[in-house]
């Protein structure tokens, strides 16, 4: 039996190229949504260690800090649609949420750990070879520049408090992680392909445009150090190598969302590792 169209195992072909008459209107939308990112690194960045976790300690101030969030970045979407007037097929959203989503996403979520998994190994052991270095010596370069999860999230209330974690594993993972970041992968591929369709249009083309979009991805990380900014690059090539593959953005959305309430919840755990680490290596 031939599977449904919509199905998001079966990538549908791919999105017409937008009219040339639109292309100043796709300059804006690439240029305001390519700024978000860096931006909010930035402010991030020049506030770090101001008054706590971005996503406020308690329940109630994460809620607000989710719908301040996801305000912000639909003023940001809504101005960057109203400029390109971008299509449902352009931007990966002309197929239905279908159920097979979910298992689908939580399987790419599995497949994404253990990718990361293995460019840690991979980069520590080229290090430990060509560098000499001793367990110990790698165990204070990771302390020093792990991702600083406590930039974004109250470590203690994930633990702690049971309506925290479940906001964080929820609207944190799945609107501000899942659709919210896929939404922005989304429109920042639908640009480079109206601007620059003789090199994005193909599907080659369009995975080089991940990479490129996941460089900036990164960016916006960089208040949680430089290796969540390595980390969140390697994320955001996956997450689009999703997108591309399925020409749909819901699978990607769950992937991102899975993979996210995953880290969540295992957070206070390697939280209390890293110091017990941290008490070894102490001379």
């Amino acid at each position: 039996m031939d599977a449904a169209p919509d199905s998001p195992l079966i990538a549908p072909p791919d999105p017409p190229l937008p009219q040339p008459a639109r292309r100043p209107r796709w300059w804006f939308h690439l240029a305001i949504l390519g700024l978000y990112p860096p931006v909010l690194g930035l402010i991030g960045w020049l506030t770090r260690g101001e008054g706590g976790p971005l996503l406020a300690g308690a329940a109630a101030g994460l809620a607000v800090g989710c719908l301040w969030e996801l305000s912000i970045f639909g003023l940001v979407f809504g101005l960057a649609l109203l400029a390109s007037r971008a299509t449902a097929s352009e931007l990966y959203l002309a197929k239905r949420v279908r159920w097979t989503c979910v298992p689908l996403g939580f399987a790419y979520s599995l497949g994404i750990r253990v990718l990361l998994g293995v460019v840690v190994l991979f980069a520590v052991g080229v290090v430990t070879a060509v560098g000499g270095l001793t367990v110990e010596r790698i165990g204070m370069f990771f302390q020093e520049h792990r991702p600083k999860v406590e930039a974004l999230v109250s470590v203690s209330a994930l633990r702690d408090d049971p309506i925290y974690l479940a906001l964080a594993l929820t609207v944190v993972s799945f609107g501000l992680g899942g659709l919210r970041e896929e939404l922005w992968r989304a429109g920042m591929l639908a640009g480079f392909r109206a601007l620059w369709p003789e090199r994005f249009a193909s599907t080659r083309g369009q995975l080089v445009a991940v990479v490129l979009a996941a460089i900036v991805f990164g960016l916006g990380h960089a208040p949680q150090g430089p290796m969540a900014s390595a980390f969140a690059g390697v994320l955001g090539v996956a997450l689009g190598g999703i997108l591309v593959f399925h020409r749909s953005i819901w699978p990607a959305v769950f992937a991102h969302g899975f993979f996210d309430a995953t880290s969540l919840v295992l957070i206070p755990w390697a939280m209390s590792q890293l110091h017990t680490l941290e008490k070894m290596i102490k001379p």
